[in-house]
């Protein structure tokens, strides 16, 4: 056993089954996160689709499937992502950690929305549409982008709940959802901004702004991976009422 140093300087004894426990929900999360980042190589993978005579080209579809390949792989981390954190954080609000699970679950489920857009881009293609398919490719092409409104907007609710929680449980640095709280107000106004079709320098200057959410969402999979949990913040569900109510006392 390792013990923890409470606030009012007791120590609890922390049996090595829950700190294993909270290593391996601490190293799945981390992967998880990590994993959301494999479908960065979509923006060429996906080049050849937006071709407005895309639907009556020939050739193959090979890196058009492998970009919808990588995005499920996204979205079934993400949904993961939720799974693997929600017993670690519910202690602490879960109202939050079951909005974090839920905004998880739709984030995920606008991606595989917009994979369904581009493979059926792809039947359409090999069914040899024709010049009919023309307004039904650039019809699924608009919806694939507005389905990326659940990644525009999703990702700042994910990292006010999440955040809140990281923050309040210390199981990671402040630092880590410090940086989520303050890139989440940033990357909703930035998705107001594509809404009302706003170009310039505002939607410039709004896009970097996306940049904090993602830097938070990389190192929080890479802390969680190298570093995992703060062992100081892993206390058992006796210790952690016991503690409560000697908060109540003082």
């Amino acid at each position: 056993m390792a013990m923890q140093v409470n606030n009012h300087g007791r120590t609890f004894d922390v049996p090595r089954k829950t700190r294993t426990t909270s290593r391996n929900i601490s190293l799945a999360a981390g992967v998880l996160y990590l994993l959301t980042f494999v479908s960065i190589p979509t923006g060429w993978l996906y080049a050849p689709v937006r071709d407005l005579n895309y639907v009556l080209g020939p050739g193959p579809d090979t890196a058009v499937i492998s970009g919808g390949i990588l995005e499920i792989i996204v979205a079934l981390a993400c949904i993961g992502t939720a799974v693997a954190l929600y017993p670690a954080v519910k202690r602490q609000n879960e109202g939050f950690a079951l909005g974090f699970a839920g905004a998880r679950i739709l984030e995920g489920s606008t991606i595989f929305a917009g994979v369904v857009c581009l493979m059926t881009i792809v039947t359409l293609r090999k069914s040899g549409a024709g010049a009919e398919a023309l307004v039904t490719s650039r019809a699924l092409i608009a919806m694939y982008d507005w389905f990326h409104l659940g990644q525009n907007l999703m990702p700042a609710v994910n990292a006010v709940l999440l955040g809140s929680l990281l923050y309040q449980s210390r199981l990671v640095p402040r630092a880590l959802p410090l940086l989520g709280l303050i890139g989440a107000p940033l990357l909703a106004i930035n998705t107001v901004v594509l809404m009302f079709g706003i170009t310039g320098p505002a939607l410039t200057l709004t896009t970097l702004g996306v940049l904090p959410i993602a830097v938070w969402e990389f190192s929080l999979g890479v802390w969680l991976v190298a570093k995992g949990f703060n062992p100081a913040a892993i206390i058992t569900e006796p210790a952690k009422q016991e503690t409560n109510l000697l908060s109540s006392a003082v």
